[in-house]
């Protein structure tokens, strides 16, 4: 049985595209001297599919997000052919729990003095958002044009270590600093903090209807920020 798309979303999202070894957090996408990009990321298995793989045990591991952990093709490859033992099944979850808490410290930030230098910080965040998907989104001129370009691939991988983080931090940096926040500003904001929550959630599992990044969000922030 395959590895199932929500769990392969759920792998590189947690991971936010990058090697989950402490010493190293590589990202696991590349790009070309052509500026075409490709995944060089493996999903390893904690424990092995078969019994007499590496960590093996009776009956093999599963396929499932729990089993699986993010690396790059060198730390795969030197930990499947180390001696047994030298990267036991706790290590790797350990590795995985730390990597992933590192991620969301990404999204930790701190209180603003001022209104414009709290939309200062976030309009940085939108504008580095927003230029991955007016180049390499499903909209983007190069995907219109030629939908077998390496543009779905950059695009994939921006959206689980650029996009995604982004978004959080937003919305942290929101709630910490909504004290700072316009009061006219309160309805574009819960628009921004919905979008941000459902577009993590299709990220991982496509669901119907859901926000749609507002623009309006967008335009208040650089209204403000002067």
């Amino acid at each position: 049985m395959a590895i199932a798309e929500k769990d392969i979303k759920l792998l590189w999202g947690r991971a936010a595209g990058r090697c989950s070894n402490p010493d190293c957090r590589e990202k696991v996408s590349e790009i070309n001297e052509a500026g075409e990009s490709y995944l060089v990321g493996e999903m390893a298995h904690i424990i092995a599919r078969q019994a007499s793989g590496p960590r093996g045990q009776t009956g093999g591991g599963s396929n499932a997000y729990d089993n699986l952990v993010l690396l790059c093709p060198t730390c795969h490859t030197k930990i499947d052919k180390s001696p047994e033992g030298s990267f036991p099944t706790e290590l790797l979850l350990g590795w995985k729990e730390q990597h992933e808490n590192w991620v969301d410290s990404w999204c930790t930030t701190s209180r603003m003095a001022s209104t414009q230098e709290l939309m200062e910080f976030i309009d940085a965040l939108l504008v580095e958002n927003n230029h991955y998907f007016r180049n390499y989104g499903p909209q983007s001129q190069v995907a219109v044009n030629d939908p077998a370009s390496s543009a779905y691939t950059i695009w994939v991988a921006r959206r689980l270590d650029t996009i995604l983080p982004n978004n959080r931090k937003i919305v942290q940096t929101l709630d910490l600093n909504r004290n700072l926040i316009p009061i006219e500003m309160a309805p574009v904001v819960m628009l921004f903090k919905d979008h941000a929550t459902s577009y993590e959630q299709n990220l991982y599992e496509r669901i119907a209807g859901y926000q749609q990044f507002p623009t309006s969000f967008a335009e208040a922030v650089r209204k403000w920020k002067k």
